[in-house]
């Protein structure tokens, strides 16, 4: 990449909330910035890690650490994959960005794509935009020398300098797991988890899936079940354990005839996790059912304490 650097052609993209895709019509004094902030730092970030011994680390491997450059398949991002649709099928029907049509306070993320000759494909540079760095509206002045005016007619955006996502090929490198976070909802650590607890559970359970679909590719943008995969723990937990306290609390798990619980839809497969992390309760005051947001364990009765402490 770095000695193709000064003859790379770059196109900037905005990604708005709901990861709609803009095209974009830059002045030539800005698309000379485009490489110091999208571009050196990443080069300077990666040919300084050759010498110090930088690695790269899928996220499944493992957590961050120093010297470690973390990565996933960028499929695996819901919200970057309905992106990359934009990009690759879909420019001819982009919008140029306009302000007043398109409002650059709903615009959440910049992707740039680089090209050149030498490359099979583009690589490209994400940054997530935060809010708090776009100005607008009443209260916006420009200064120059020492005349200060209003910000008329136009928007102020700052793009952030510090590293955060590459694309290359197949594969995301994440400098900023927040920003990640931020940009397109995805935890890659807890998607992580969920993914080996999803494993699990499929080994340990029968389960019935509708045609093509299965449990990793339910959890997949569900971040309800992803945070509560996280705490399940399967334990000694059967599946007739499992069916028995659904009919008890009038959850109703539905079977197909080999006894294999049946999965249609997102809702049952937040139902089924929600049971196998105990999170519903029926109150033996009201009968009334619960699902449980948060769980506390009570510490035991003081008697009983002190009775622990005497044995």
């Amino acid at each position: 990449m770095y000695q193709y650097k000064n003859q790379l052609k770059t196109e900037l993209f905005l990604i708005n909330k709901n990861s709609v895709v803009y095209r974009t019509k830059l002045d030539k004094e800005i698309e000379k910035q485009l490489q110091p902030l999208f571009i050196d730092e990443i080069l300077n970030y990666i040919l300084t890690g050759i010498d110090t011994g930088l690695t790269v680390r899928a996220f499944e491997d493992g957590d961050a650490q120093e010297n470690v450059l973390q990565r996933t398949r960028w499929e695996n991002v819901e919200r970057l994959a309905e992106v990359m649709h934009w990009v690759n099928t879909q420019e001819s029907e982009m919008e140029v960005f306009v302000e007043e049509e398109h409002d650059l306070k709903r615009i959440k993320g910049a992707l740039l794509r680089c090209t050149h000759p030498a490359f099979k494909q583009p690589f490209y540079v994400i940054k997530a935009l935060p809010a708090a760095q776009m100005l607008k509206g009443d209260g916006v002045w420009m200064v120059k020398a020492s005349n200060f005016g209003p910000c008329a007619d136009a928007a102020a955006l700052r793009i952030p300098a510090d590293n955060q996502m590459l694309l290359i090929d197949e594969d995301l490198f994440v400098f900023n797991q927040a920003k990640l976070d931020r940009l397109f909802g995805y935890n890659a650590k807890k998607n992580s988890v969920a993914a080996k607890k999803v494993a699990e559970i499929e080994e340990h359970f029968k389960l019935s899936f509708a045609d093509g679909m299965d449990m990793q590719s339910l959890i997949k943008g569900n971040k309800t079940a992803i945070n509560k995969l996280q705490k399940v723990q399967i334990g000694d937990l059967t599946q007739d354990a499992i069916v028995d306290h659904a009919d008890e609390l009038g959850v109703g798990l539905m079977q197909d005839e080999a006894g294999a619980i049946i999965i249609e839809n997102t809702k049952d497969l937040n139902q089924f996790v929600n049971l196998l992390n105990d999170d519903y309760m029926k109150s033996q005051l009201t009968g009334i059912r619960y699902e449980i947001r948060g769980k506390k364990p009570l510490p035991p009765p003081k008697d009983d304490a002190a009775a622990e402490i005497a044995l």
